[in-house]
């Protein structure tokens, strides 16, 4: 199950607040579909518009793509497989939200990792463009070396 983080600024990106609007609940049901279709590289229906823009940087690279099919292809290539999110926070935007999302996944017999932010922008109910800026799939050998160097002081 996942664990949703949270913002502790006053009426910025809260979830689970008391007396959401309907935009509210908009915003998480499409957090929600956004992190599903991470979790399983099928777009669960409506979460994008037809014409959806993506635009993802990666370490030293920027791809993008256009149209549902563009941006699945676009997951697939580099993220072939299902995997979980273990952990995320949702912030609103004044045209959308931003997800700030861990990723883990298996391939090839062994656990691979990333964090990424995406900035939607919701267009007609769904997500129209994306922005995805991810810091890089690390494999276990990359895991067990930042383990063993680094002390986090949150997760």
């Amino acid at each position: 199950m996942a664990t949703t983080l949270t913002t502790t600024a006053p009426g910025v990106g809260t979830t689970g607040t008391t007396g959401t609007t309907g935009a509210t609940d908009s915003t998480e049901r499409l957090a929600g579909l956004l992190v599903a279709f991470l979790e399983t590289g099928t777009p669960p229906a409506g979460l994008f518009h037809p014409d959806v823009f993506c635009d993802l940087t990666v370490p030293y690279w920027r791809l993008q793509a256009r149209g549902v099919d563009g941006l699945v292809a676009l997951r697939k290539n580099g993220h072939p497989l299902p995997g979980s999110v273990p952990r995320h926070r949702l912030d609103r935007t004044g045209s959308g939200f931003v997800l700030e999302v861990e990723e883990r996944w298996e391939q090839d017999g062994a656990g691979w990792y990333c964090r990424e932010l995406l900035r939607a922008d919701v267009t007609d109910g769904a997500v129209g463009r994306l922005s995805v800026y991810c810091t890089g799939d690390w494999d276990a050998e990359q895991q067990r070396r930042h383990g063993e160097e680094v002390t986090l002081l949150e997760p």
